[in-house]
């Protein structure tokens, strides 16, 4: 199993990076203190993570995950790639709104977005945005119009690589030809597999696909064969749970999020976590 993807062709990334959402506790929840977010984000660089996935977005209470990245990291290391997201919002004035209607995926409002992440990471241009799809009812149409958009903002320098979230097979296949798309963003884990035949696109197109929400949700057989294989292999439920996934397709990269020190280097040490073929059958 290959410990990186190129990500785009050009970006070579470890399979296991890093969220950085639950540093503010968006949309709600707790989140670390401050300095120990800064600690998470230092220690992450120091264990070969060098995918962050980030979002303007991400800011709750007068804590903003761009502001925390840029503190602890910039200047930024050498090879280190930011993936932030731009497009319709999950909560805010665009959330009752129809999803033709969302600001986020306006032309205006996408610049609005892609710009605001370039000036809170202190970056010229952001190596991949991804294209964040509205929650309910959008028709496959509704994605041409802010690709069109986001490669404008490609033309002028402003985005390096362009990628897609919260979309479906079809679209993906539609946003392919508008956009050479990097990387598909979607729900995604051993619980959770509707995306199965998206998953298997991507790979024989040789994109990226990036599950969030990794980890959680399981039903309770899943938990049981989790916890079995754990045992077998001296590892966590966690830890088996991102390996699954490592295992699952060679094109999935992980971005699991945490405020736990702890619990950061265990996600990271999941790559390192060799699943048997009896592992594999009893997870099913």
């Amino acid at each position: 199993m290959s410990d990186s993807w190129k990500l785009g062709g050009d970006l070579d990334v470890a399979r296991v990076g890093y969220g950085a959402m639950k540093l503010t506790g968006w949309p709600r929840g707790e989140r670390p203190e401050r300095e120990t977010a800064l600690a998470i984000l230092r220690r992450a660089v120091e264990l070969g993570v060098n995918h962050i996935d980030t979002s303007n977005y991400y800011a709750r209470d007068g804590v903003a995950a761009n502001e925390l990245i840029k503190t602890a990291l910039y200047p930024y290391p050498a090879g280190l790639v930011l993936v932030t997201k731009v497009g319709a919002l999950v909560e805010g004035p665009d959330i009752a709104l129809p999803p033709s209607e969302h600001t986020g995926l306006t032309p205006d409002g996408l610049r609005r977005g892609v710009e605001a992440n370039l000036r809170s990471l202190g970056v010229d241009r952001m190596d991949v945005v991804n294209l964040r799809m509205g929650d309910r009812g959008h028709d496959r149409s509704a994605i041409a119009e802010p690709l069109q958009a986001l490669m404008a903002l490609r033309d002028e320098g402003l985005i390096r690589h362009i990628g897609i979230s919260n979309i479906g097979l079809a679209e993906f296949e539609l946003a392919r030809t508008i956009a050479p798309i990097v990387c598909v963003q979607n729900q995604y884990n051993i619980a959770n597999r509707d995306d199965d035949p998206l998953v298997d696109a991507c790979a024989a197109a040789g994109v990226a696909y990036v599950p969030f929400f990794p980890v959680g949700g399981f039903q309770p057989l899943t938990a049981e064969h989790l916890a079995t294989v754990a045992g077998r292999r001296g590892a966590s439920v966690a830890q088996v749970a991102l390996a699954w996934l490592l295992a699952r397709s060679p094109n999935i990269l992980l971005i699991p999020g945490t405020g736990s020190l702890a619990h950061l280097t265990e996600n990271v040490a999941a790559a390192d976590l060799t699943l048997t073929d009896d592992d594999l059958a009893l997870l099913g």
